[in-house]
């Protein structure tokens, strides 16, 4: 779930093995390894946030417990898998993030190619759904159940927005200004607290929207609300970019005093 990957983990070459020729282009990562990287990132995280909520539901009956249960659940889990696989494909787990990442590099910016974005997404989507199927078979629920929990209420679709902006001003901005290695906390951090402040919980990820909708759970939401979330949540993107550009705007170098 973090942009620009390569600068976010510096090099990918092993300290053991020679530096190459100035000039010469850097080992990449096999696009395949990225591509698994997200699919198992991305069916981990939601595997994490469907068990946990199963799991907290079956413990207590506070709905404010098990909120709290689901929500640092997601906090560890979240940011032990961007530690673990950043540095294979920037750990985004999020089309939303991929989306803005490949945009800002149309740009001139660090980032995904546009081929990285195409295997990306559909990786991403693949991942969440298989990661809710995962949490049900491990809880002995129906493999397959489309959620009936319905978030199409106005306040909800706003707090989808809310959390993406956020969501992207905090990892592109954390990009702008080359501190990109707290991430896994910083990331992970502003999920479990917008978990808590956005009426929504913080989905903020078209995929995991996508797979949270195959589980009828404490985690769910029915097919009929998906399209609505992942419309603002690629609002919210568009907002965060928006927000990084007047936020981190570069400054400009002092003019140059004539000489003496």
């Amino acid at each position: 779930m973090t942009a620009t990957h390569e600068s976010a983990t510096g090099s990918a070459i092993p300290a053991d093995e020679p530096e190459p020729a100035p000039g010469a282009t850097p080992p990449r990562t096999p696009l395949v390894a990225k591509a698994a990287a997200e699919l198992v990132g991305t069916a981990a995280l939601v595997a994490v946030v469907v068990g946990s909520g199963i799991q907290a539901t079956e413990l207590t009956h506070d709905v404010g417990l098990q909120l709290l249960a689901n929500s640092l659940a997601t906090v560890f889990g979240l940011g032990v898998l961007i530690t673990l696989l950043g540095p294979v494909s920037g750990a985004h787990f999020n089309p939303a993030v991929t989306l803005a990442e490949w945009w800002t590099a149309r740009r001139g910016a660090a980032g995904v190619t546009l081929r990285e974005a195409v295997v990306y997404v559909p990786a991403q989507i693949v991942g969440a759904i298989a990661g809710a199927v995962l949490a049900d078979a491990m809880f002995g629920e129906q493999l397959v159940k489309w959620s009936t929990h319905d978030r199409s209420a106005g306040h909800l679709l706003l707090g989808e927005v809310v959390a993406t902006a956020g969501l992207i001003l905090l990892i592109f901005g954390l990009a702008r200004t080359d501190r990109l290695r707290f991430a896994p906390v910083a990331v992970a951090s502003y999920i479990g607290a917008a978990y808590w402040f956005t009426s929504s919980t913080s989905f903020a990820n078209p995929a995991v929207t996508i797979g949270r909708a195959f589980t009828d759970t404490f985690a769910g939401i029915a097919p009929g609300s998906v399209a609505g979330f992942i419309g603002m949540q690629l609002v919210g993107a568009v907002v965060g970019l928006a927000l990084v550009a007047l936020v981190f705007m570069p400054g400009r170098a002092p003019a140059e005093q004539p000489a003496a």
